[in-house]
């Protein structure tokens, strides 16, 4: 193998709303048992939901699917207010919410701006769990756009009154120009006083940003639907450097490693330690050195949902 060494970024994996979201499903099973049913998947990584899925969870992609009486958890990415109305009506013994706290900010916001009158653009993927149950709170005064493009031609009904809101989880960058595009078209854009892009995702993208200035090519530990491990090989690749996303080192393809020397590894916020420790194995037992590089500790911690703090 000709890599010989093997720079791993810090921070990575687990932000604060995946590990409340995560050990919110955790303490459902110790106190109410199997089956415990979670509204889409908790977090977006394969290792997660199968895993659980092997315990007793069942992940439902609408509330019909789960038995009248049943438990059910809502996934870290939130739900729409239909939602929650569709489980009431099924009278589901349990409810517990386990939206991030960051993503529950956002559904604040479009409330606030709905109430005020004003029209709101979402930037964010039209189909993605989180923006999903975001436009769900006002679907009526919403428009989506995911890129500049979309951001140069989306029609509002009132361009004195427009308010900008993003997904948590998407690359800053690209936001930025997106959100830049926005203020030219309607100088009168308002928008939150602190940014919706989360501090993880912000901080795992600087990070990668410096790991791609020492490494030949990024390996990001994530799953494929994992909006956050998709954008931090994008941003990789803008600095000029190869990015694969991987779900584990098994999917590692060694033509990739042909004339790399140094590989970076990094993972999602909703990645388990446990696969960039295999990676970081692999290539160790094949000769690499490894080091890291960084520049943030995160110390930021989530409350759990009342209904399962007691579930030690």
């Amino acid at each position: 193998m000709p890599v010989k060494q093997v720079v791993v970024a810090e921070p990575r994996g687990f932000c604060a709303g995946v590990e409340m979201a995560i050990e919110t499903v955790e303490r459902a099973l110790r106190k109410y048992g199997a089956p415990v049913y979670v509204f889409h998947e908790i977090v977006h990584n394969r290792h997660v939901v199968e895993d659980f899925t092997r315990r007793g969870v069942v992940f439902v992609n609408s509330v019909e699917e789960v038995p009248a009486g049943a438990r059910l958890v809502f996934s870290a990415h939130g739900v729409a207010p239909e939602v929650w109305r569709k489980a009431r009506e099924r009278g589901l013994q349990v409810v517990i919410d386990a939206t991030c706290p960051l993503v529950e900010k956002v559904h604040r916001e479009v409330k606030k701006f709905a109430e005020k009158g004003y029209w709101i653009v979402l930037v964010g993927h039209e189909t993605h769990d989180e923006i999903v149950g975001t436009s769900g709170e006002a679907p009526e005064l919403i428009k989506v756009v995911d890129s500049v493009a979309e951001a140069e031609k989306v029609a509002i009904p009132d361009p004195d009154k427009v308010a900008v809101l993003t997904q948590t989880t998407l690359s800053v960058d690209d936001t930025r120009e997106i959100i830049d595009a926005l203020k030219r078209r309607f100088p009168k854009i308002v928008a939150p006083a602190k940014e919706d892009i989360c501090y993880a995702t912000q901080n795992r993208q600087d990070a990668v940003k410096e790991l791609a200035r020492a490494v030949d090519l990024v390996l990001v530990v994530g799953s494929r639907n994992s909006e956050n491990s998709n954008q931090l090989c994008k941003v990789a690749r803008a600095q000029g450097v190869p990015a694969y996303l991987i779900n584990d080192i098994r999917e590692l393809d060694p033509k990739w490693l042909e004339g790399v020397e140094r590989v970076g590894v990094t993972s999602g916020a909703s990645a388990p330690e446990r696969l960039v420790d295999e990676a970081v194995n692999f290539f160790q037992r094949h000769g690499a050195a490894i080091t890291k590089t960084g520049f943030v500790e995160e110390n930021i911690h989530f409350a759990l949902p009342a209904e399962i703090v007691d579930a030690s």
